[in-house]
């Protein structure tokens, strides 16, 4: 009796990853003491480690499949996977000094972030819907224990409680869709699905449905109105360092969920998730920027604002074409690198006992350090979308994918939309700028000399894309081209 031993090519990052978790998990269990020294210096070499498997099979003209075609490695996993590599990196290195002085560093945060990574990049892999999902709940429950990590935060565990019973929702919700889909077409591989939806001669209400349930599933781990209930309360509950986590790479993996749902498997039936994504699209973008004024806390404003952000990525998507596709993939990564800066500027302002979350606590930074002050004033151009910074460029190639579609009444919105949402982002420039810093927060930065360089880093490359952003978007477009 033989058998055909599969070809594991394509899963050798994440066999890497699984591996050095489970050596993690022992490295934490055994150790004298719980600063999580080793725990940061495993999951750091084990991220570099990754990243270098992918570069090194890395090819734009080649792709592979393996476990009977359920899990495929061409150029688009590989790119998400190597921004998803980054992003953790740099939210870990943020991270590590904010922990230590709130006792939470004892590993278990690396251990949940690394396995919550291994999910981003099996679904960024996935080509078949049970992988998929399997890929989304090891991220999900991951993130579940960390937005809960500090047992003694009455605000963090009612943000983990409720982020576990609506997402537990909306993983039901994704499941019942897929079930509905897999009763149409008789499969759950995504190659197969897409090809019977093609041959099918007319449109199934069965299958509407599923697409209906499917896209909400997407809504909510977008964090897109209606579907938002859960964002504001979860980035503000959490940790920063949590909320770094969740509010960066994870919506990269997002993303490569709604690719390979959307777009792989369900691109035959665009005409009826295109409207869809169009009232998610407007809801969003109206209702974040309202409620994102209004706010007092940043990271319930940046909560707010990822809420419109996600508006601005559904106009790529809902375009229906190879430039709209790449627009948004650009907008995603430009929006993750964002959120990175602008929750690292959180955490580089907080200190033992204080958390720099609220708008008032950068009253006066540039008095405090004129350079900072600069990075994150760079970081709200960007995120405004104001010239030259990347973030303007990102808003203008997902509005100019919806005119090239004729939607330019979509497009409308969007720029008066982005015109509100300035409103806010300049708030937090004002209080930098022309506010006295109060007592309370009138001490001088203390931060480590990597943190510094990797925030002002962080800072400068949203400058620098946006002077030139076309290497990057060439590359996404190779990438769905």
């Amino acid at each position: 009796m033989s058998f055909d031993i599969p070809n594991f090519l394509p899963a050798l990052p994440e066999i890497l990853i699984l591996g050095m978790g489970c050596i993690l998990l022992l490295a934490v269990a055994y150790s004298r003491t719980q600063d999580g020294k080793v725990a940061y210096g495993i999951t750091q070499i084990t991220l570099v480690l990754a990243a270098l498997v992918t570069c090194y099979y890395f090819d734009f003209d080649s792709q592979n499949t393996t476990f009977n075609n359920s899990y495929i490695r061409d150029s688009l996993s590989d790119t998400l996977k190597l921004f998803i590599y980054l992003i953790v990196f740099m939210v870990f290195l943020y991270s590590r000094e904010y922990l230590q002085v709130r006792n939470l560093s004892r590993g278990e945060y690396y251990v949940l972030g690394l396995f919550g990574m291994l999910g981003m990049i099996v679904m960024a892999s996935a080509h078949h819907f049970l992988i998929l999902y399997l890929g989304l709940e090891l991220l999900s429950l991951s993130q579940y224990a960390m937005v809960a990590l500090h047992r003694n935060d009455s605000q963090a565990t009612e943000a983990g409680m409720k982020f576990f019973v609506l997402g537990s929702l909306a993983s039901g919700m994704l499941l019942y869709g897929m079930s509905m889909i897999y009763g149409v077409t008789g499969s759950l591989q995504i190659s197969d699905i897409a090809a019977s939806i093609q041959e099918s001669t007319s449109t199934s209400q069965v299958l509407v449905f599923g697409v209906v349930f499917i896209v909400v599933a997407l809504a909510f781990k977008f964090g897109a109105v209606p579907f938002h209930m859960w964002l504001p309360d979860v980035y503000h509950g959490a940790p920063t360092a949590v909320t770094l986590y969740i509010g960066t790479a994870s919506k990269i993996a997002a993303f490569a969920m709604l690719m390979r749902l959307l777009i792989d498997a369900l691109g035959g039936v665009q005409a009826q998730w295109q409207g869809m994504l169009v009232i998610l699209a407007v809801l969003s973008m109206g209702l974040g920027n309202i409620v994102a004024i209004a706010q007092s806390n940043l990271k319930r404003m940046l909560a707010y604002s990822a809420i419109t952000h996600m508006g601005f990525l559904f106009l790529g998507v809902l375009s229906g074409t190879g430039a709209g596709y790449a627009s948004a993939m650009f907008y995603i990564i430009v929006y993750a690198l964002m959120s990175l800066g602008s929750f690292g500027m959180i955490i580089l302002l907080s200190r033992a006992g204080f958390e720099a979350d609220r708008l008032e606590d950068f009253k006066g930074l540039n008095e405090r350090s004129p350079w900072f002050a600069f990075m994150m004033l760079i970081l709200m151009f960007a995120m405004a979308g104001v010239p030259p910074t990347v973030g303007f460029y990102a808003k203008w190639a997902v509005i100019m994918a919806v005119v090239d579609k004729g939607l330019v009444w979509l497009a409308i919105i969007a720029v008066i939309s982005s015109v509100i949402g300035a409103f806010y982002y300049l708030r937090v420039i004002k209080f930098m700028y022309f506010d006295k810093p109060a007592e309370i927060v009138s001490l001088p930065i203390s931060a480590r000399a990597d943190f510094r360089w990797c925030i002002s880093a962080n800072g400068l490359v949203m400058l620098g894309l946006g002077i030139f952003p076309d290497s990057l978007m060439e590359l996404c477009m190779t990438v769905l081209n």
